[in-house]
This record gives structure tokens, sequence and C-alpha cells, in this order.
């Protein structure tokens, strides 16, 4: 059409447009009639010739057959997948600037994994580097180079139900061309795995699992793959780790003879790496700290028994409970029972230190072979029940300590809440116990103050656990305390569970009798060195009261444990003291509240207390003089009394053991084996049966048998044994009195 203002043609532009794409329809149609097979991709790769970015301006793009849908696969779809980052510096320049040999690794790569390349394109930049990206049937692949600064980045992202740690090792033999390359990666899953927590094949994988966080998360720690296996039972990995914050330790410095003033103190360069053995993807133990664990798992409760021969043991499979176990000169026997017997086969042969005895003298080379361990390849639950359960069908020797090493009682593990929610298996391991038996459970992560009620927190399960222990006729005394050098990232923590309330007194002695007891109840070295790199009196004092947050936890029950009232002393309650005269002087207060007052005949015989002003009810009488008591426990108590019968006539001796006897009291925890003297003024107020005269009580009342368990009395015994307080408004002039079964407790 010809535009008479301009006197050209004019073109309908819509006409046009319809024109054009009715024709490339066409070719294109054409093309796809007439064209050749597909090739697969390492033909075409092969044909394939690079042609530099400068010499053209199009992107090079090499496509490969169809593959069938990925969603065909068995494993049901899920809109999840994995990435993997690897990060390789130390690379010939040559070849992170080859697009050709960068291509062909790619491709490899990619089959390597057992992943399908549907296509891909580079390009080859200027002045240098390299830049592809690949489209899988899976999703998919790319990476960059930096030729002189040696450095490539790869990015690898699947959908496919194809596990992708598996081609790190590939990724690593086809880019890390160089003689001192170093690759740095990382795993994580990404997206929703709405079924992985049921498939045991992706578990261990998952964001919340140990493996993850401690390996295969980090992309800037080194990391090596010892072991990754499959047993019947579990999937074992083993790694070998440095982090970069790891510093030398003493071990590495002996190893290298590190010198004052040489700068590798201050490098990571010479860090041994640690092990780690993770089962499901939950961290095991350590090497640089599983002595710590174990030594905190075994020796506790093998202190707290007065006498430990036979000892059982549920889990340990890595060998470091039976070496600690083995320590001990008592032991005759140790029976192990452990499911799978190719975690014991694993670590013998990758964790060789865990196992290993030959420093102790008198035991095997290796733990495991040693003549006082019997070792038994069965479920523990079916193992126990067949000999201690209601109806045993076998017979079994029971043991003085039973160690249970085996999962974390934690809410959501199923094959946990099978083993610890199970009250027939629960019982059948009380019953397995000699009279004075003590069994001792690795319990997972100490709880904080923060945590919510027990039983409604992540630890359900141990909660109700506990509460089968508290509730059970042969349990008398339960007790808990954690350690935090255990390696893990909070504190560890084990219960202690007695068949007799003496092991309260056994667990409350001083750190030289546990000393002595070390002294005398373990075997030697063959080095001369330490027994214990952690465990020794101090260390299990330490132990003795479990930390606040067990308490804070524990009075969240509902309904609040009685004694829950009395964790700390009342602020609004008046304190009354006696005070001696030379305490008054270079002080505010000029007189107490109480003056003793003597028989008016001799006014020599103290025989009462009086009230000097007004004391309202509920305050807490003389508390200084009370704090005052000394402490015997029971076996200083009765050599005492052993001496006034092998020398009857030391009387300094007799006249003690009278005092204690008359002024001494015993504790509210049954079992403690302890006996509180007064020393003070206290010993002088006056006991009665009288109702109407007695105006004095216990601060803490003290109602019935003390609770099974309760980290209240655990924490808090000293203040529940000895605090006095008013029962009634006492007027001044009045005299104390105190009921003559003021400390009678009922047990």
């Amino acid at each position: 059409m010809l535009d008479p203002n301009t006197q050209r043609y004019a073109i309908d532009v819509r006409l046009f447009l319809a024109t054009m794409t009715t024709a490339m329809v066409l070719a294109f149609g054409v093309g796809v009639s007439f064209a050749p097979p597909a090739l697969d991709a390492p033909a075409l790769f092969d044909a394939w010739v690079p042609v530099s970015i400068t010499d053209r301006p199009e992107e090079h793009i090499v496509r490969t057959k169809e593959f069938p849908n990925l969603h065909d696969a068995e494993s049901p779809y899920e809109p999840s997948g994995q990435h993997l980052l690897v990060d390789i510096k130390g690379i010939d320049a040559d070849f992170l600037d080859s697009e050709e040999r960068l291509a062909k690794a790619m491709v490899d790569a990619v089959k390597a994994g057992g992943l399908s390349m549907l296509s891909y394109h580079c390009h080859k930049l200027v002045p240098m580097g390299v830049s592809c990206v690949g489209v899988l049937l899976e999703s998919h692949i790319s990476f960059h180079t930096w030729p002189v600064e040696g450095v490539i980045t790869l990015d690898l992202f699947t959908c496919g139900p194809t596990p992708l740690l598996s081609v790190v090792p590939e990724v690593e033999r086809l880019f890390a061309i160089g003689e001192n390359t170093k690759t740095s990666w990382s795993h994580e899953l990404r997206g929703f795995h709405l079924n992985a927590t049921k498939s045991p094949e992706k578990r261990h994988l998952l964001e919340q699992s140990d493996l993850v966080f401690w390996v295969l998360s980090p992309l800037d720690i080194y990391k090596k793959e010892i072991v990754s296996t499959r047993t019947r039972f579990q999937k074992v990995d083993i790694w070998e780790t440095i982090y970069p914050e790891d510093t030398i330790s003493h071990d590495d410095a002996v190893e290298h003879n590190l010198q004052p003033g040489d700068p590798r103190w201050l490098t990571g360069e010479l860090v041994a790496p640690d092990k780690m053995l993770f089962l499901d993807g939950t961290l095991q133990s350590l090497n640089s700290t599983e002595r710590v664990y174990h030594e905190a798992l075994v020796h506790p409760a093998m202190f707290a028994h007065p006498n430990p021969k036979h000892i059982g043991l549920i889990g340990g499979g890595e060998g470091a409970t039976l070496r600690e176990i083995l320590k001990h000169n008592t032991v005759e026997s140790a029976t192990m029972i452990e499911l799978d017997e190719e975690l014991v086969s694993i670590c013998r042969e990758h964790l060789p230190e865990f196992s290993n005895c030959k420093n102790l003298k008198g035991r095997a080379e290796n733990c495991f072979d040693d003549e006082l361990v019997s070792v038994v390849y069965q479920d523990s639950k079916e193992w126990f029940i067949e000999r201690f359960g209601p109806s045993p069908a076998k017979t079994g020797n029971k043991f003085d300590v039973l160690i249970i090493d085996a999962l974390d009682p934690e809410d959501g593990e199923t094959v946990s809440e099978e083993l610890y929610g199970d009250g027939e298996f629960l019982t059948s391991l009380i019953s397995s116990l000699t009279e004075d038996g003590i069994m001792i459970i690795q319990v997972g992560t100490a709880p904080t103050i923060y945590d919510p009620r027990a039983d409604m927190g992540v630890y359900a399960s141990r909660e109700k656990m506990f509460n089968f222990f508290e509730d059970h006729e042969q349990v008398e005394a339960m007790l808990v305390y954690e350690e935090d050098g255990c390696g893990f990232l909070e504190p560890h923590s084990f219960l202690v569970v007695c068949k007799s309330a003496k092991c309260r007194g056994e667990w409350l002695r001083e750190s030289d009798l546990i000393e002595y007891a070390i002294f005398n109840r373990t075997i030697e070295t063959v080095d001369g060195e330490r027994l214990m790199v952690q465990f020794d009196g101090a260390t299990m004092q330490s132990y003795n009261a479990p930390p606040k947050a067990w308490e804070t936890v524990y009075c969240r029950r509902e309904p609040q444990p009685f004694e829950c009232a009395y964790r700390a002393l009342d602020s609004n309650s008046e304190f009354h003291d006696y005070v001696f005269d030379d305490e008054k002087k270079g002080t505010k207060e000029t007189e107490g509240s109480f003056e003793v007052i003597y028989d008016d005949e001799t006014d020599e015989k103290p025989i009462g207390v009086e009230v000097l002003k007004d004391i309202p009810k509920g305050s807490y009488i003389m508390p200084h003089q009370m704090t005052s008591s000394f402490i015997i426990n029971e076996g200083s108590l009765n050599n005492l009394r052993d001496l006034t019968e092998d020398i009857p006539d030391v009387k300094v001796i007799t006249d003690l053991v009278n005092f204690i006897d008359t002024h001494g009291h015993g504790s509210v925890s049954d079992g403690i084996g302890r006996t509180y003297v007064e020393l003070g003024v206290s010993i002088l107020i006056e006991k009665s049966d009288d109702e109407d005269k007695i105006n004095l009580g216990r601060w803490f009342p003290g109602f019935g048998k003390r609770p099974v368990y309760s980290p209240v009395y655990d924490r808090q015994f000293l203040s529940l044994d000895l605090f006095l307080v008013a029962t009634q408004d006492i007027k001044k002039g009045q005299r104390l009195y105190r009921p003559n079964n003021l400390w009678d407790f009922e047990k």
C-alpha cells in the first residue's frame, strides 16, 4: 500500500508478525521431521568443538536425549531436594580456563552421581574463566572458575531420590586438578521433606540431625568420611573433622615437639583431626572427649556401690564403656548386651582407641577380648525380659551395677519410646539388680531453667521414664547429675536408680574418701600415667547436687511437689539469733533476741533460753547457731563408737559420742548417712511434749517419707535439715520450747 505523504509502501505490522510466526512454525516442523536421532550426552560431547565467546555471541548449548519423567520414580515426590556446594582451591590455571575440559568434567560428574543430564551450556569468559550450567532431569548443576586464583565454586541441586554425598569424592577427583588442592563442601536438604522422618535412608540427613549440624552443613571445615554404611539396624557414620577455630592441643604439641615462640601455636596446621561417631545421624562420641563422657557414665555409679563385682552393660558398641568398667579391680564379670554386632566390628577397626585396654595391667589388649567380658548380640529388651521378667524363661545372674549406654530417651524417637516407655522392660532392669544394686542411664541433653514442664516438652519420654521409676516399689532412691565436658553442644545428663536408699550416703562421700576408693579399687596402668583424665574425688563431689535447672523443671510439675515451697528461706520472715558479748563489739547490733537463763540456786547451770523481744510466728530462730552445727558421717561415727568399745578408758571420746547422741539428729533424706550436731546456744532450748508450751518447730515439716526422686531434697537438704521457726507468736519474757521428737522423720 503506497503512503501518499512519504511515497513509500506501508506494511501492516499485524500481518507481518502473523506471516513470520507461521513461517517459523513450518520450519520447525520440517526440521523435526527430518532431523537425525538424538545423541546421548557423551556422544554429543565427543563431536563438539568449543568456540570462544569472542568468536560468537550466542551461548553454546548441548542437548541430550529425553529421559523418563522424574516423578515416575518409585519414591514419592516431595517439594524438596538436596543441595551440594563445593569450593576447591589450588587448581591448575590451564584446567580452569579450558571450557572443553571443564564441560567434560561436569558431564562425567553428573554421570558418576547417577544423575541425568538433559542439556548444558558454557561460556568462555574474557580474559580468563569459564561459567557453565547444566539442566538435569533432577534439577541443575553450575560452576564458575577463577584461573588466576586457582578457584572453582560448584553448585549441584537435585530433587530426585539419589543421595548426593557420594558425588563429593567424584567432584573432587574430576575438578581438583593440581598438586596442593583443598576442597570445602556443604550438603543441605532443601524444601519440605514431608516423609523424611519416616525414612531411615533420609532421617540422618535432616537439618536437625547431629550429622548435618556437625559435619555436612558447615562449608569451612576439614572433613573426611571414614565410614558410611548401613548395618541391619542403623546407619553408621564416622568422620574426621577439623574446625577453623580448633587450636593446638597438648597431645598435638607433644607429638610435634612445639617450642615456645613457634608460630604454629597460633595456626591450625598441626591440629589432629577429631573422629566423630554418628548412629542414624545422632552424635554418639568424639575421639577428643569420649574419655570424659565414658568416665562420667561409669565411675559415679561404680563408686556409689560398696563392692561392684558383676556389671551389666546395655549398648556401648564402641567399647569405651567396657574400658572404663575394666579399670575397677572389684569386677569379676562384665556382661554386654549389644544389638548390632556389625557396629562393634566397625568400631574395632576404625575407632580402635575406644576399646584399647593394653595400658591396663592384667587386661587384654582389646577390651572386648578380656576374659571377664561376655558379649551377647541380642535385643536387650528380649534378653532382660526372658531372664528377669514376670515369667522368666531363662536364668541369669544379677548385677551389682547396670549401665545403660543406649539411645537418649528423647520424645519422637520410636525406638527410644519402645525401649524406655515399656514398663515390663524397665521392671526387668530393676529386677536384674542385686539388693543394693545400682542402675545408671545416660538420659540425653540436660534441661535448662527455661524449659517447660517436663511432661509437655521434647523430653516427655524421659519424664515418663522418671515417673515410672519413682512409683516403682523396688526403687528407693534416684539421683541426677550432668557433665559439660562430653563434647556435645550442651551438658549431658545421667540418671542413677538405686534399690537401696543407702546409695545416697555413698553418693555424698567427701572427695578424700572417693580419692582413697579410686586408689584402693582400681588397677594400675602399664605406663604409670593416671588412670582417669577427668574423674576424681572433686569431680564426684561436683555431681553431688543436681544443677538448678533440674529443680526448676521438677517444680513445674502439676500439682507442684510439696517441698518446692522450701527452695529458699522466706525473705519476708524475721531472723532472730543469739548474740554473744564479743560479737556485739564493732557491730550495729547491740543485743540479740535471746538470753540464757540459769538455775536460780547455783546461777551457774544454764537451764533454758528466754526471749528478749516479741517474735512473730514464722520467724527463723537462731539460724546462725543452727548453721554452726558440725556434720559427721555414718562411717566416722561408727569408728568413734568402736573406739569406745575397744578403748573404754578414753573419756574424751566417750564424752564426744554421748554429746553427739544427745545433741545430734539425722536427715530428712533417708540413706544420707549424716548426723548434724548442734554446737551453739540452740542446745540449751528446752524440750517438751506439752503442745501448749511448744513454740518452735522445723522450718521444713517433712511430712512422711521423702520422695524417691526430688532435686529439691538433693539440692536443699542442709536447709531442710537444720532451720527452726516459731510455730506461734512468742512474747517477750517467754522461754523457748521445742518438741522432744523434733528431728524424728518418718522413714
